[in-house]
């Protein structure tokens, strides 16, 4: 069924009004007047809508139901990623948004190649990918994608939250199944993961210092574009979210 999230729309007296861009999407994917479709506030509610007329103006559909997004998960995760290089961001950004992600933030790091030129100009297109990503997944928010800044920022953003993951590849570490397992029912948690380098020693001391958990994911090496995806996938696993 077609969804759609409410910029551009407002909903009067049982009658859900488009216009902009979505209403132009209403007429590209040429639904005509009887057929089904999704508005969702953003903040995880759909508005079950049958469409009743469209226009080059406008589009008016009639709401039948008003129900809380099935697809929402029961824990806000924010996922912190070194800058990675090329177009690994835009991966990293639909895949974590489809596995569940609430929010997604790139930080510079010591072995980031990717230098950031005025990283705030690409936020626009980022959060165009998170929009589609989370209309294709059936998502009941759209996701946000910023900028953190420096490495010390993203630290404190994943300090915040009740359960903090720093990924890391070598070392003493804590078995990620082992830390899920002791954590399944945590409502906000944060995942730190490198770029294409990986963290240095003295990054990881840090997140360790600031009490993250600093976590094995298994003998393999994981990309930097594949580490966030997998270690969302797990966590949702671990709350009941995969189920």
């Amino acid at each position: 069924m077609p969804r759609f999230f409410m910029a551009g729309t407002n909903i009067m007296g049982g009658m859900a009004i488009m216009t902009g861009r979505d209403a132009e999407h209403v007429r590209v994917l040429r639904l005509r007047p009887g057929e089904d479709m999704i508005i969702c506030d953003g903040k995880g509610t759909d508005y079950k809508c049958r469409l009743v007329k469209a226009d080059r103006e406008q589009v008016e559909a009639e709401v039948i139901e008003v129900v809380p997004c099935p697809a929402e998960p029961t824990v806000q995760v924010t996922v912190l990623c070194g800058l990675p290089k090329g177009d690994r961001t835009d991966y990293i950004i639909q895949k974590c948004v489809e596995a569940g992600a609430s929010e997604i933030m790139f930080f510079q790091s010591d072995r980031c190649v990717a230098k950031p030129d005025k990283p705030e100009k690409k936020l626009e297109r980022w959060q165009r990918i998170a929009e589609e990503a989370a209309k294709q997944s059936g998502r009941g928010i759209i996701p946000q994608v910023s900028w953190a800044g420096e490495y010390a920022d993203a630290l404190n953003v994943a300090n915040q939250k009740e359960l903090g993951l720093f990924m890391y590849e070598t070392g003493e570490r804590e078995a990620l199944n082992t830390v899920l397992e002791a954590n399944s029912d945590v409502k906000t948690a944060a995942i730190v993961t490198g770029p294409e380098g990986g963290f240095a020693p003295f990054e990881a001391d840090l997140a360790r210092i600031v009490g993250l958990h600093i976590c094995s994911m298994g003998e393999r090496i994981l990309r930097c574009e594949t580490a966030p995806v997998v270690a969302v996938s797990a966590l949702m696993y671990a709350t009941g979210n995969l189920s």
